[in-house]
């Protein structure tokens, strides 16, 4: 009898657990980002059928490439779009460029391309000589490129962010620490308040690999490929056993102290390389990769238990005309035979 009068409560508290569980785990993706900075690689379209093939269902691209866009059409592959830096400073100087933009490159797509958010910049940051000059107009293209997409109506389909990285931190340890560095505070703040204002995420790469290899002293290996055997960094309450966590954390911390705290972070890149360093073996990225993907589809930061971690590996395929030292031509998943490196399980 009490439960035949209180059907509409209960109705309510089994939606709510069903709402709670997609929450902790229904959002949990891996996806894998698409970069085309080789003269051998595939087709775009033999590139989706190789996502496809292996249960990849979000991809992120660096530029609206009309190949790429095309070959998604109909796929269902969840896409993080980026407008190259290349493009920040005529999309935040005229609203009509961005409005085109998006009309070109998502409008035109959204049909049946399915568009999750667009990446307004890549690691731009103030503090740093190569990209300060842009860092001026990452928040302006931000705010004209979510006006296009609202007129578009598509504003509850596509968020609009932009992708930051580990520099962007002035303290990171422990974890709770976490404050983003003074000279990016007027920077990062307004990006900040622009995402709470249009529910967005804050889209990061974390790479544990660039900050054990630029720290070897104090970090260990296993704490970084999560093989640690038990807790390594008890911070408060919280305890840590591998770094990419303390990492994703870090931010989380930071973003609380500058008026973030309901902001949720997309790792929008993280990976491993198998050549050009010491630390980067066959061996290391296999084990990185498997263990990461394995934490990821269950699991959660200790500062943000039952919180899903969407996570976009870095890369497909190796790159072998990507600029930089020799790793950087090494963190593909696939060789550009389309040959898995790692026999990975995605699903």
């Amino acid at each position: 009898m009490v439960l035949t009068r209180n059907k509409p409560l209960l109705a309510a508290l089994l939606l709510g657990f069903v709402i709670m569980s997609y929450l902790a785990t229904g959002t949990q993706s891996i996806g894998v980002c698409y970069g085309r900075l080789g003269n051998n690689l595939p087709s775009p379209s033999q590139v989706i059928n190789l996502y496809k093939s292996n249960g990849i269902k979000s991809m992120r691209i660096y530029d609206p490439y009309l190949e790429t866009l095309q070959a998604l059409r109909g796929s269902d592959i969840q896409l993080i779009l980026d407008v190259p830096n290349d493009d920040l400073q005529s999309l935040a100087s005229d609203a009509a460029a961005a409005t085109i933009w998006v009309q070109n490159n998502v409008v035109n797509y959204a049909s049946d391309v399915n568009f999750r958010y667009i990446a307004v910049g890549n690691e731009v940051l103030p503090t740093v000589h190569s990209t300060s000059r842009l860092a001026q107009y990452v928040l302006p293209a931000m705010k004209n490129v979510q006006r296009a997409i609202t007129t578009a109506n598509l504003k509850g389909q596509i968020k609009v962010s932009t992708a930051t990285y580990s520099a962007v931190l002035g303290t990171s340890y422990p974890p709770s620490n976490g404050s983003f560095h003074n000279h990016v505070s007027s920077f990062i703040n307004p990006i900040i308040s622009f995402l709470t204002e249009n529910d967005s995420p804050l889209l990061a790469n974390i790479y544990p690999y660039f900050s054990y290899t630029g720290n070897r002293k104090d970090i260990q290996l296993p704490y970084a490929l999560f093989t640690a055997p038990g807790v390594v960094v008890q911070d408060g309450s919280f305890q840590y056993r591998n770094l990419f966590d303390a990492s994703l954390d870090a931010l989380y911390a930071a973003l609380e102290k500058a008026g973030g705290a309901n902001l949720r972070v997309v790792v929008s890149e993280t990976g491993w390389p198998s050549e050009g360093d010491p630390a980067a073996t066959m061996h290391n990225a296999r084990t990185y990769y498997r263990n990461l993907i394995n934490h990821v589809k269950g699991g959660s930061t200790p500062r943000r238990p039952g919180q899903a971690i969407e996570t976009y590996l870095f890369a497909m395929f190796d790159e072998n005309q990507k600029p930089g030292l020799e790793t950087e031509k090494h963190f593909g998943l696939f060789t550009p035979r389309q040959l898995s490196k790692y026999q990975i399980s995605f699903s």
